[in-house]
């Protein structure tokens, strides 16, 4: 295994000099430097692309090789890339077998989806050929493959969870299915309207990448060590189940469905849902899908995804919970409203992924493990450029306890 550079060591500060720039949650402090994405109140760019322009005209395959290789592919760059990832699909049989063992756990509420995929993950690490190195070329193959292995595990476990053979055991999935597709195809067997198939498919192109962000932030630190790809993935993954991180659209999705519940279908519109929201400002409750700690003034991310999700759902007459799938969106947009008007607040990406994914009749539970399946690509291109040009990351920390005493 080849030792990863290491960067110039940067002057060091006093101890007096960090506490005095020091910020609770290291909000405002640039804690290192990155080729792989920009954010800024204006915009949000992926290796120099911006953000709409990539919703717009690419695919999440072009996507992750922009993170992965570093430039637009050329067709023929495309087609390779393509290849790899299907070529990558299929699952070692100790994964498959764990995922398989797993359901009792799934059912019994004792894991969650975001539990099984990090073990698995993990286990991913004692079938791969390349595991121990931090060698460029070594993580490359190794980015490539958790990209393609990580939709087959989720479609597996989902699988399992609904008491079904698994769904494309040999091929992982669909070889003539694009990757967003497969994925559908995968966790329920049906191949998924062209409609969806882009709704998904640009779902993961928003969710691939956003600068130092708790998860991708833990996958450097852990990298920094020259630990290897799939333990950084796997502490990546812990980080992002929180509901603070990824697991927020998960906990919006509930929060519309327990408003919903309280409040009925018909009272959407009405004084209630103000009502309801007055009462959790009152009680201070933590309103999941809204706000953003580098945004300011809205996630450039929010209204393309809404505005899809939307349209899918004035096309469906009917969504998994029941009721006409467009009420979603008629509540979560009452809801943003008053947030808006009320806090000044405005929502993330995660508030219209819960109620787009519910449409689509994806569980709930699988929203997180799909956000694992795009960020994957940011969370590699972040690791790739740790080790090649590392310093382990160690900052300080602001003594609160006792004064100096005698035992």
């Amino acid at each position: 295994m080849s030792a990863a550079p290491t960067s110039p060591k940067a002057p060091a500060i006093s101890k007096e000099q960090a506490e005095a720039i020091y910020s609770r949650g290291l909000e405002g402090i640039i804690a290192g430097e990155t080729a792989v994405c920009s954010i800024e109140q204006g915009g949000l760019w992926y290796r120099g692309y911006e953000i709409h322009d990539l919703a717009q005209n690419a695919s999440f395959e072009e996507v992750a090789f922009v993170l992965l290789e570093g430039h637009k592919p050329s067709p023929a760059e495309l087609a390779r890339f393509k290849g790899e990832i299907v070529a990558e699909r299929p699952l070692h049989p100790m994964v498959t077998s764990f995922i398989e063992s797993a359901g009792g756990y799934l059912a019994s509420g004792r894991a969650v989806p975001m539990d099984v995929l990090r073990t698995a993950v993990s286990i991913l690490a004692h079938t791969d050929p390349d595991a121990q190195s931090v060698d460029n070329a070594a993580n490359l193959r190794k980015a490539k493959r958790l990209l393609a292995k990580i939709p087959t595990i989720i479609g597996h476990m989902q699988n399992v969870i609904d008491g079904r053979a698994i769904i494309g055991r040999e091929l992982g999935g669909d070889p003539t299915l694009g990757h967003a597709a497969n994925l559908m195809y995968l966790m329920n067997g049906e191949k998924p309207n062209k409609d969806y198939a882009r709704v998904i498919d640009v779902s993961l192109i928003l969710y691939a990448e956003h600068d130092y962000n708790a998860s991708t932030f833990t996958s450097r630190v852990i990298a920094g060590t020259l630990s290897d790809m799939h333990g950084a993935v796997a502490g990546a993954i812990a980080a992002l189940k929180g509901p603070l991180h990824g697991g927020a659209n998960e906990a919006a999705m509930e929060m519309l469905k327990e408003i919903m519940h309280d409040v009925g279908e018909k009272a959407i519109g009405t004084k209630a849902v103000d009502d309801w929201m007055q009462k959790a400002f009152d009680t201070k409750r933590k309103l999941m899908g809204f706000g953003h700690r580098v945004y300011k003034n809205g996630d450039h991310r929010a209204p393309i995804l809404h505005k899809m999700g939307r349209a899918i759902a004035e096309k469906d007459t009917k969504n998994p919970g029941g009721h006409a799938a467009v009420k979603w969106f008629e509540l979560g947009e009452q809801v943003q409203k008053i947030m808006l008007e009320k806090k000044n607040i405005h929502p993330n990406v995660d508030f219209p992924c819960g109620m787009t994914y519910f449409t689509m009749g994806i569980p709930v539970p699988q929203y997180t493990p799909i956000f694992v399946a795009s960020r994957i690509t940011g969370w590699c291109a972040h690791i790739i450029e740790q080790h090649a040009n590392n310093r382990i990351i160690r900052p300080l920390s602001k003594y609160t306890g006792e004064a100096p005493r005698k035992w």
